[in-house]
């Protein structure tokens, strides 16, 4: 089946589903954008517990992770982490219940749109060219 954003496991028998993935992107009224890089942001800063180890882990600068980061917290109701500032020890980030939250909503969001939706992106795969097919 064709598997949204590299997350969502699901069971395939067809190999021309290997390539194709289902990509969720939210518009807020705010301008805020959620789409799996934000989400993976925040999964990377839930798994290193920094800014810098999320960044680092993503492929990405510290100031383009710290930008996003900061574009979520002040766009929606509460901040998705908190930090401690560094020192001898170093500094640290932590998602907040929201952080949390706004993970596990999109991933069921995420799921629920793959599920339902499998029939027709199947439907669209007949539709395709074979992967090297002029």
């Amino acid at each position: 089946m064709p598997k949204p954003a590299d997350s969502t496991p699901g069971p395939t028998s067809d190999p021309r589903q290997a390539d194709c993935r289902l990509s969720i992107r939210i518009y807020l009224p705010s301008g805020l954008r959620i789409g799996r890089g934000k989400i993976a942001l925040l999964e990377a800063v839930a798994e290193t517990g920094s800014i810098s180890g999320a960044a680092r882990k993503l492929a990405m600068s510290y100031k383009r992770a710290w930008d996003l980061l900061e574009e979520m917290n002040l766009s929606l109701k509460a901040p998705v982490i908190t930090t401690a500032q560094g020192g001898s020890h170093g500094g640290g980030a932590v998602l907040t219940d929201l952080g949390h939250a706004l993970i596990t909503h999109y991933r069921a969001f995420e799921r629920d749109a793959y599920m339902k939706g499998r029939s027709d992106l199947e439907a669209i795969l007949d539709l395709a060219k074979e992967s090297g097919t002029p």
